[in-house]
């Protein structure tokens, strides 16, 4: 022994310093706010809204729909509604991605990978209704909705394959950081290693046509309408609430 004093170990972190959760640098996204579980009285009242509702139309040889709600508007917000930001990406000839986000500024809560090309869904937009359905099976177990890992894809009544929920990747967290000034628009970003800095304003009136090396994005408000525990539907506001393309994108478990 050399009668040397051995200092203590240091004590462990407390829960507050906890490291947040990976994100790229120079991404300022913050988390979505925690969702608060909704009371008796609430989950009651959505309930009975829901049968007076956007309710899917049952075929036998297509997917379920979601009916119009071009009454339901009141100064373009539908009623029971929760107001959230939707953006569709993707390069002309690969997937087109879709994000959800609280707002602007927060991380995505839900990213899914659709199976249709981008070129192609947003030529189906320029011809004014677009309905895509999302169904999945119906398993045991408490999974959220919104946490389904894999789809089938309806298009306007045509089977599209898949959708693909995925973790954002440094190149998806690149695009929401580039956006995160706009609220609504539509244009083409640069490719991600042209521009890390996140910080430059985009400019939502580029009318030149998309290549390959150039990223397209289209973003809207969305309202969320919650149907029951197995479906909810994202309805795409326009700004003037009549013209312009009009997009559904609906969830259900059967």
């Amino acid at each position: 022994m050399d009668g040397t004093k051995k200092s203590p170990p240091p004590p462990p972190p407390s829960p507050s310093s906890s490291p947040s959760p990976s994100r790229s640098p120079g991404v300022s996204l913050h988390p979505s706010s925690p969702r608060k579980n909704p009371s008796k009285s609430t989950k009651i009242l959505r309930r009975v809204r829901s049968v007076f509702r956007s309710f899917p139309i049952i075929t036998p040889a297509a997917c379920k729909f979601p009916v119009s709600l071009h009454n339901q508007h009141d100064n373009h917000h539908i009623h029971g509604g929760t107001r959230m930001t939707g953006t569709l990406f993707g390069y002309r000839k690969t997937r087109i991605n879709l994000a959800i986000q609280e707002n602007p500024r927060c991380l995505p809560m839900l990213l899914l990978e659709l199976s249709i090309p981008t070129g192609k869904l947003l030529q189906e937009m320029g011809l004014g209704l677009v309905r895509i359905a999302m169904e999945c099976e119906k398993r045991s177990g408490k999974t959220k909705l919104v946490d389904e890992p894999i789809w089938t894809m309806y298009c306007n009544g045509k089977k599209m394959g898949y959708g693909v929920k995925r973790e954002p990747t440094d190149d998806d967290l690149y695009v929401m950081q580039m956006l995160h000034a706009i609220s609504m628009g539509a244009g083409v970003l640069p490719a991600s290693n042209d521009n890390k800095s996140g910080d430059e304003v985009i400019d939502t009136a580029v009318t030149s046509p998309p290549t390959d090396g150039e990223l397209t994005y289209m973003r809207a408000h969305f309202e969320r309408v919650v149907g029951s525990k197995d479906s909810e539907t994202y309805y795409m506001m326009n700004p003037d609430g009549n013209s312009g393309p009009e997009l559904s994108i609906f969830f259900v478990r059967v």
